[in-house]
């Protein structure tokens, strides 16, 4: 399985959207997966609040285990990562891709009744580790 599908698989198996991207990376990098996990655990829904889109967030932190130690390179890797996701999906932010605010009981309801969480999401998981992938070729 490659990390792609390895990401899809962990959100699909539970885990946030944040830590599914993020843990589908770490072992290249020198982190183990249970490491990633726990990092990556309140970053998904856009930090519970709605924000930059957790797979977005797990994308980074998995960019930044390659490329943080120059902070020229990991800046050209974020602006990038952020601009293809943008590109692709019109957004990076969790309630734009949504079309709600889960911010709030309500937002959270209408997602759920919607299945927008497993509708929507698994395919930003996807996006965001297709993104990372070629960036790390």
């Amino acid at each position: 399985m490659n990390s792609i599908e390895d990401a899809v698989q962990l959100f699909e198996n539970g885990y946030m959207c944040s830590q599914a991207v993020f843990a589908a990376f770490s072992e290249d990098y020198g982190l183990s997966r249970e490491q990633a996990l726990k990092i990556g655990a309140c970053f998904g829904s856009g930090m519970r609040k709605g924000e930059v889109c957790g797979a977005c967030t797990g994308a980074l932190m998995a960019l930044g285990l390659k490329y943080g130690d120059n902070k020229a390179e990991s800046n050209e890797v974020c602006e990038r990562f952020l601009d293809e996701f943008k590109r692709q999906n019109g957004s990076f932010i969790c309630r734009d891709l949504l079309g709600c605010d889960i911010s709030t009981p309500e937002g959270v309801k209408q997602a759920r009744d919607n299945n927008l969480f497993k509708e929507i999401c698994p395919e930003m998981v996807r996006s965001a580790a297709e993104i990372v992938d070629e960036i790390l070729k």
